[in-house]
Protein backbone atom coordinates (compact mmCIF):
# COMPACT_ATOMS: atom_id res chain seq x y z
CA UNK A 1 0.00 0.00 0.00
CA UNK A 2 1.71 3.04 -1.19
CA UNK A 3 1.28 6.38 -1.19
CA UNK A 4 2.73 9.72 -2.73
CA UNK A 5 3.72 11.55 0.44
CA UNK A 6 1.86 9.56 3.24
CA UNK A 7 4.42 7.66 5.23
CA UNK A 8 3.73 4.42 7.38
CA UNK A 9 1.05 3.66 6.00
CA UNK A 10 -0.81 0.10 5.96
CA UNK A 11 -4.36 -1.34 5.45
CA UNK A 12 -5.03 -3.83 8.07
CA UNK A 13 -7.02 -5.72 5.63
CA UNK A 14 -5.90 -9.30 5.32
CA UNK A 15 -4.54 -10.02 8.89
CA UNK A 16 -5.98 -12.67 10.62
CA UNK A 17 -8.23 -11.96 13.12
CA UNK A 18 -12.11 -13.24 15.05
CA UNK A 19 -11.96 -16.74 13.03
CA UNK A 20 -11.21 -14.96 9.41
CA UNK A 21 -9.68 -11.91 7.90
CA UNK A 22 -9.95 -8.22 8.34
CA UNK A 23 -11.63 -7.29 5.03
CA UNK A 24 -9.29 -4.99 2.85
CA UNK A 25 -9.85 -1.10 2.00
CA UNK A 26 -11.66 -0.45 5.32
CA UNK A 27 -8.92 0.27 8.48
CA UNK A 28 -6.60 2.40 7.45
CA UNK A 29 -3.32 3.44 9.38
CA UNK A 30 -1.14 6.05 8.83
CA UNK A 31 1.42 8.90 9.88
CA UNK A 32 0.01 12.34 9.37
CA UNK A 33 -1.68 13.87 6.27
CA UNK A 34 -0.30 17.28 6.02
CA UNK A 35 1.87 16.46 3.14
CA UNK A 36 -0.22 14.22 1.40
CA UNK A 37 -0.44 14.89 -2.55
CA UNK A 38 -3.55 15.75 -4.66
CA UNK A 39 -3.33 12.34 -6.01
CA UNK A 40 -3.17 10.69 -2.29
CA UNK A 41 -6.33 13.08 -1.36
CA UNK A 42 -8.28 11.58 -4.64
CA UNK A 43 -7.52 8.08 -4.02
CA UNK A 44 -8.52 8.03 -0.56
CA UNK A 45 -11.58 10.07 -1.32
CA UNK A 46 -12.61 8.00 -4.17
CA UNK A 47 -10.54 4.39 -3.47
CA UNK A 48 -11.16 4.08 -0.29
CA UNK A 49 -14.51 6.35 0.44
CA UNK A 50 -12.89 7.44 3.57
CA UNK A 51 -15.60 9.01 6.32
CA UNK A 52 -13.52 9.72 9.24
CA UNK A 53 -9.83 10.74 10.26
CA UNK A 54 -8.75 9.87 13.73
CA UNK A 55 -6.16 12.60 14.67
CA UNK A 56 -4.01 11.57 17.86
CA UNK A 57 -1.75 14.50 18.14
CA UNK A 58 -1.59 17.41 20.41
CA UNK A 59 -3.58 20.49 19.42
CA UNK A 60 0.30 21.80 19.11
CA UNK A 61 1.40 19.44 16.38
CA UNK A 62 -1.92 19.38 14.63
CA UNK A 63 -2.10 23.31 14.58
CA UNK A 64 1.55 23.20 13.14
CA UNK A 65 1.07 20.34 10.32
CA UNK A 66 -2.98 20.70 9.82
CA UNK A 67 -3.63 17.65 7.56
CA UNK A 68 -5.32 17.90 4.49
CA UNK A 69 -9.00 18.11 3.79
CA UNK A 70 -10.44 14.65 2.00
CA UNK A 71 -13.45 14.97 0.68
CA UNK A 72 -16.53 12.95 2.71
CA UNK A 73 -14.65 12.52 5.25
CA UNK A 74 -14.89 14.40 9.16
CA UNK A 75 -11.52 14.95 10.41
CA UNK A 76 -11.65 14.48 14.06
CA UNK A 77 -8.74 15.65 16.82
CA UNK A 78 -8.08 13.25 19.79
CA UNK A 79 -5.17 13.95 21.61
CA UNK A 80 -4.02 10.73 23.64
CA UNK A 81 -1.29 12.71 25.51
CA UNK A 82 -2.69 14.45 28.33
CA UNK A 83 -0.24 17.49 28.55
CA UNK A 84 -2.49 19.19 30.93
CA UNK A 85 -1.29 16.49 33.71
CA UNK A 86 2.50 17.04 32.56
CA UNK A 87 2.54 20.48 33.14
CA UNK A 88 0.58 20.04 36.41
CA UNK A 89 3.82 17.92 37.58
CA UNK A 90 6.16 19.71 35.79
CA UNK A 91 7.66 17.03 33.67
CA UNK A 92 6.65 18.54 30.33
CA UNK A 93 8.29 18.87 27.50
CA UNK A 94 7.92 21.97 25.17
CA UNK A 95 5.74 21.67 22.27
CA UNK A 96 8.73 22.87 20.10
CA UNK A 97 10.60 20.05 21.05
CA UNK A 98 8.10 17.18 19.87
CA UNK A 99 7.67 19.17 16.89
CA UNK A 100 11.54 19.14 16.34
CA UNK A 101 12.41 15.82 17.66
CA UNK A 102 14.32 14.04 14.91
CA UNK A 103 17.22 16.79 15.18
CA UNK A 104 17.05 17.01 18.81
CA UNK A 105 16.71 13.47 20.20
CA UNK A 106 20.72 12.42 19.86
CA UNK A 107 21.06 15.30 22.87
CA UNK A 108 17.88 14.11 24.00
CA UNK A 109 18.71 10.33 24.70
CA UNK A 110 21.37 11.13 27.33
CA UNK A 111 18.51 13.27 29.74
CA UNK A 112 17.41 11.10 32.17
CA UNK A 113 14.07 12.50 31.64
CA UNK A 114 13.67 11.31 28.24
CA UNK A 115 14.99 7.83 29.46
CA UNK A 116 12.32 7.65 31.72
CA UNK A 117 9.67 8.80 29.17
CA UNK A 118 11.01 5.94 26.41
CA UNK A 119 10.06 3.59 29.32
CA UNK A 120 6.93 4.48 30.18
CA UNK A 121 5.16 6.07 27.06
CA UNK A 122 3.27 2.91 26.34
CA UNK A 123 2.07 2.06 29.69
CA UNK A 124 0.96 5.83 30.19
CA UNK A 125 -1.23 5.58 27.27
CA UNK A 126 -2.75 2.24 28.20
CA UNK A 127 -3.19 3.31 32.16
CA UNK A 128 -4.09 7.50 31.86
CA UNK A 129 -7.81 8.27 32.20
CA UNK A 130 -7.21 10.93 30.12
CA UNK A 131 -5.83 8.63 27.15
CA UNK A 132 -8.77 5.98 28.09
CA UNK A 133 -11.67 8.29 26.69
CA UNK A 134 -10.08 9.58 23.55
CA UNK A 135 -9.50 5.90 22.58
CA UNK A 136 -13.19 4.82 23.90
CA UNK A 137 -14.07 7.68 21.28
CA UNK A 138 -12.07 6.44 18.64
CA UNK A 139 -13.34 2.87 18.94
CA UNK A 140 -17.20 4.21 19.71
CA UNK A 141 -16.66 6.49 16.68
CA UNK A 142 -15.98 3.86 14.60
CA UNK A 143 -18.80 1.94 15.45
CA UNK A 144 -21.45 4.51 14.10
CA UNK A 145 -19.20 4.42 10.86
CA UNK A 146 -20.98 1.28 9.61
CA UNK A 147 -19.73 2.12 5.78
CA UNK A 148 -16.73 3.51 3.75
CA UNK A 149 -13.11 3.33 5.54
CA UNK A 150 -11.90 4.75 8.49
CA UNK A 151 -7.62 6.38 9.08
CA UNK A 152 -6.46 7.32 12.34
CA UNK A 153 -2.61 8.67 12.34
CA UNK A 154 -0.43 10.56 14.56
CA UNK A 155 2.49 11.82 13.50
CA UNK A 156 4.86 9.52 12.83
CA UNK A 157 1.46 6.97 13.01
CA UNK A 158 3.23 4.37 15.15
CA UNK A 159 3.03 5.04 19.08
CA UNK A 160 -0.68 6.68 19.64
CA UNK A 161 -1.26 5.43 16.02
CA UNK A 162 -0.25 1.35 17.05
CA UNK A 163 -1.83 1.70 20.57
CA UNK A 164 -4.97 2.62 18.68
CA UNK A 165 -4.29 -0.46 16.01
CA UNK A 166 -4.00 -2.79 19.07
CA UNK A 167 -7.02 -1.49 20.72
CA UNK A 168 -8.90 -2.16 17.50
CA UNK A 169 -7.37 -5.46 16.42
CA UNK A 170 -8.27 -6.83 19.85
CA UNK A 171 -11.86 -5.79 19.41
CA UNK A 172 -12.51 -7.64 16.34
CA UNK A 173 -10.49 -10.98 17.65
CA UNK A 174 -6.84 -10.55 16.38
CA UNK A 175 -4.41 -12.27 18.30
CA UNK A 176 -1.79 -11.00 20.14
CA UNK A 177 1.26 -12.66 17.77
CA UNK A 178 -1.15 -10.12 15.01
CA UNK A 179 -1.06 -7.21 17.34
CA UNK A 180 2.95 -7.08 18.17
CA UNK A 181 3.87 -7.98 14.32
CA UNK A 182 1.73 -4.43 13.07
CA UNK A 183 2.87 -2.63 15.63
CA UNK A 184 6.32 -4.14 14.92
CA UNK A 185 6.34 -2.92 11.31
CA UNK A 186 6.68 0.58 11.94
CA UNK A 187 10.78 -0.22 12.48
CA UNK A 188 11.05 -1.18 8.98
CA UNK A 189 9.96 2.05 7.81
CA UNK A 190 12.13 4.01 10.06
CA UNK A 191 14.73 2.04 10.55
CA UNK A 192 17.38 4.19 8.08
CA UNK A 193 16.30 7.12 10.43
CA UNK A 194 16.87 5.31 13.20
CA UNK A 195 20.45 3.68 12.93
CA UNK A 196 21.66 7.14 11.27
CA UNK A 197 20.90 8.80 14.65
CA UNK A 198 22.10 5.32 16.54
CA UNK A 199 25.41 6.04 14.90
CA UNK A 200 25.33 9.68 16.11
CA UNK A 201 25.03 8.74 19.85
CA UNK A 202 27.96 6.44 19.58
CA UNK A 203 29.56 8.96 18.22
CA UNK A 204 28.91 10.98 21.31
CA UNK A 205 30.18 8.00 23.75
CA UNK A 206 26.29 6.70 24.13
CA UNK A 207 25.72 3.09 24.94
CA UNK A 208 22.34 1.08 24.57
CA UNK A 209 20.16 3.11 27.25
CA UNK A 210 21.11 6.37 24.91
CA UNK A 211 19.99 4.24 21.82
CA UNK A 212 17.26 2.72 23.68
CA UNK A 213 15.75 6.29 23.57
CA UNK A 214 16.55 6.62 19.96
CA UNK A 215 14.51 3.13 18.80
CA UNK A 216 11.54 4.32 21.05
CA UNK A 217 10.80 7.84 20.02
CA UNK A 218 12.40 7.47 16.08
CA UNK A 219 11.05 3.92 15.83
CA UNK A 220 8.94 1.91 18.50
CA UNK A 221 10.03 -0.03 21.31
CA UNK A 222 7.93 -3.53 20.63
CA UNK A 223 10.02 -4.90 23.97
CA UNK A 224 8.11 -2.10 25.85
CA UNK A 225 5.15 -3.02 24.51
CA UNK A 226 5.02 -6.38 24.80
CA UNK A 227 5.47 -5.43 28.47
CA UNK A 228 2.78 -3.51 28.07
CA UNK A 229 0.33 -6.04 26.69
CA UNK A 230 1.88 -8.37 29.86
CA UNK A 231 0.56 -5.42 31.93
CA UNK A 232 -2.67 -5.72 30.13
CA UNK A 233 -3.34 -9.45 30.61
CA UNK A 234 -2.25 -9.66 34.31
CA UNK A 235 -4.64 -6.10 35.78
CA UNK A 236 -7.62 -7.36 33.16
CA UNK A 237 -7.39 -10.81 32.29
CA UNK A 238 -6.63 -9.76 28.34
CA UNK A 239 -7.22 -6.74 25.95
CA UNK A 240 -10.65 -7.59 25.16
CA UNK A 241 -11.47 -7.26 29.65
CA UNK A 242 -9.36 -3.79 29.08
CA UNK A 243 -11.59 -2.69 26.24
CA UNK A 244 -14.58 -3.52 28.13
CA UNK A 245 -13.82 -2.52 31.72
CA UNK A 246 -12.01 0.52 31.00
CA UNK A 247 -12.85 1.77 27.27
CA UNK A 248 -16.66 0.42 27.51
CA UNK A 249 -16.34 -1.42 24.40
CA UNK A 250 -19.03 -4.48 25.37
CA UNK A 251 -19.30 -7.99 24.00
CA UNK A 252 -22.19 -7.20 21.91
CA UNK A 253 -19.95 -3.76 20.30
CA UNK A 254 -17.01 -6.31 19.55
CA UNK A 255 -19.33 -8.78 17.45
CA UNK A 256 -20.54 -5.59 15.67
CA UNK A 257 -16.78 -4.81 14.80
CA UNK A 258 -16.52 -8.65 13.90
CA UNK A 259 -19.70 -8.96 11.23
CA UNK A 260 -18.54 -5.47 9.57
CA UNK A 261 -15.07 -5.99 9.13
CA UNK A 262 -14.18 -9.63 9.30
CA UNK A 263 -14.19 -12.07 6.10
CA UNK A 264 -14.30 -15.27 6.76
Amino acid sequence: MQFDSIVNVRDLGGLPAGGGIIRPGRLLRTAHLAEASDADVRRLAEEYHLRKIFDFRTLSEASAMPDREIPGAEHILLPTLDQEAERATGDAVPAETWLDLPRQIVRLSFEERFQRKARELYPSLVLSEFSQLQYAAFLNMILETPDGAVLWHCSQGKDRTGIGAAFLLGAVGADRETIVADFDRSNTEYAPLVQRLCREVEAMGGGEKEKDVVRAFMGVSTKNFCSTLDLIEKEWGSLQGYLNELLGITRTDMQVLQRRYIQL
